[in-house]
């Protein structure tokens, strides 16, 4: 079971007074900007395909099922992937965890794509980075305001 600052363990008060506080807070810092940004251009991308023709990644199964609403569901995509982004620069502590089951399903219809594994393999390893971000959220975005020297 996940402790918050509301209820932290002896394990959690160790942890923030054994680790340089700046380097777990810049780590911290650079996991919530990657994770603004990079989901923000890719659903803003979506609409413009300045950077790719992302409907060439929707796997040919769900391409198919959706018929002619193909590219309609990959503008929803970036709709979702920008609400996403805002919600991490907002409350990573719990987007974080949206972002990294978004990037789940992401990498399950790569798979079916039988084509894109590179990406699915670089996908992965953001879902890793959302999974870090999400736990250091738990440290640095606090439910209420808690003075993490206090702990």
């Amino acid at each position: 079971m996940a402790t918050t600052l509301e209820n932290p363990t002896r394990s959690d008060r160790q942890f923030v007074n054994s680790v340089p506080r700046g380097a777990a807070y810049e780590a911290y810092q650079i996991l919530h900007a990657a994770f603004v940004v990079a989901p923000l251009l890719a659903g803003i991308d979506k609409f413009s395909k300045y950077l790719v023709d992302w409907d060439i990644y929707l796997a040919p199964q769900v391409a198919k099922m959706l018929g002619q609403h193909a590219h309609q569901f990959m503008l929803l995509v970036g709709i979702i992937e920008i609400i996403a982004a805002l919600g991490v620069a907002v409350k990573p502590r719990y987007f974080a965890w949206v972002v990294a089951v978004w990037l789940v399903a992401i990498i399950v219809n790569l798979l079916m794509c039988g084509t894109f594994f590179d990406i699915a393999l670089r996908d992965f390893g953001l879902f890793l980075g959302a999974l870090a971000l999400g736990r250091l959220a738990t440290l640095f975005d606090p439910p209420a305001a808690v003075n993490l020297n206090t702990i």
